[in-house]
């Protein structure tokens, strides 16, 4: 197809240089777009794309490393948001974690992205990328009044663990499977209505408010200690002796600046721990829960999946088989 061709010419030079090379025959996640198979030593895994002409890219990630790996590169002018079903790492300027269940947006163009992504750990995320062609010329001709707001929604959507209706589009998107002009058309609705979401939700919730430069230093140190004590009892009021701040302003002040509650956050934490227990050891699923900080595994369950999408079963299954698909394809390969 000649827009998988595009697709080639434009990602081909950074996917190679990734380890990345094309696999047109490869139907995992349909046949409208490009899958790209990772063959290099550092990891294993898939990545699959499709775009329209200038406007727009479908980007669905499923790959990982075997050892920690420090990403940089320069992200053309766009602007994207991305589902993280599973992802664990850090990322810089500002530095935060990547935790899995987030809905993340990006504005390419600026300052190079840096980011630690951690071994072992599958990163899977659904993503849909805008370009200026879309949005700086289509969309600022269509609506003037309202062009805007739709960078300002961008840019304040950040990064949230709660944003349904996103993960529910993405999910879509990321199950479909037809061909030829009705699937041009779900895709090009899919876009647009990415689109309606992001400003629609920072219309609703107004311009996000800020902390300043010492809580968010403060935070900092509270987040840190959350990451290093996740398993533990973590009292509230511990937490906020760290921050040098009451309680009530502790609980505002991290929701303003990590976009979820403390104890999203902890959660977070315990599922990123649980799931490379899951992915690197044969634990039981009990154990693995009370190692984390569960003692009831069915409460780790209903929260694993809540953050992941699949149950602790389902994660290292889909894991483990990944790992064993892609060493079969190495095997293959060396023949």
């Amino acid at each position: 197809m000649a827009a998988n061709k595009d697709l080639e010419q434009q990602y081909g030079r950074a996917m190679e240089e990734h380890g990345f090379l094309p696999d047109p025959e490869n139907r995992r996640y349909g046949s409208m777009g490009l899958c790209w198979r990772h063959t290099s030593q550092q990891g294993g895994g898939f990545f699959w794309t499709y775009g329209q002409q200038d406007l727009y890219t479908i980007k669905i990630h499923d790959f990982f490393f075997h050892e920690d790996q420090l990403l940089e590169f320069h992200w053309p002018e766009s602007l994207s948001v991305t589902w993280y079903e599973s992802i664990s790492g850090e990322e810089f300027s500002p530095c935060r974690r990547l935790v899995p269940g987030c809905v993340k947006s990006f504005i390419g163009g600026r300052e190079p992205y840096r980011a630690l992504i951690h071994r072992q750990i599958p990163i899977v995320s659904i993503g849909v990328e805008i370009t200026p062609a879309y949005y700086r010329d289509y969309l600022r001709r269509q609506f003037p009044q309202e062009y805007q707001s739709l960078l300002e929604s961008f840019q304040t959507l950040d990064q949230t663990e709660h944003f349904p209706e996103m993960v529910q589009l993405l999910k879509q998107v990321r199950d479909y499977r037809g061909e030829g002009l009705p699937a041009r058309l779900f895709y090009d609705g899919k876009v647009a209505e990415a689109v309606a979401l992001v400003v629609e939700r920072h219309l609703k919730r107004g311009s996000r408010r800020s902390v300043s430069a010492e809580d968010a230093v403060r935070l900092a140190d509270v987040a840190a200690f959350i990451t290093a004590h996740c398993a533990d009892e973590l009292p509230l009021e511990r937490l906020s002796r760290i921050g040098c701040m009451s309680i009530s302003k502790l609980k505002d002040a991290f929701h303003v600046r990590y976009g979820c509650t403390i104890t999203q956050y902890i959660q977070g934490q315990r599922t990123e721990q649980a799931g490379r227990l899951l992915r690197e050891t044969d634990l039981p699923v009990s154990q693995v829960a009370a190692i984390v900080g569960y003692q009831n595994p069915s409460r780790f369950a209903e929260i694993f999946r809540r953050n992941t999408g699949r149950s602790p079963a389902e994660y290292r299954r889909a894991c483990w088989s990944s790992f064993t698909e892609v060493n079969d394809m190495e095997r293959k390969d060396s023949l």
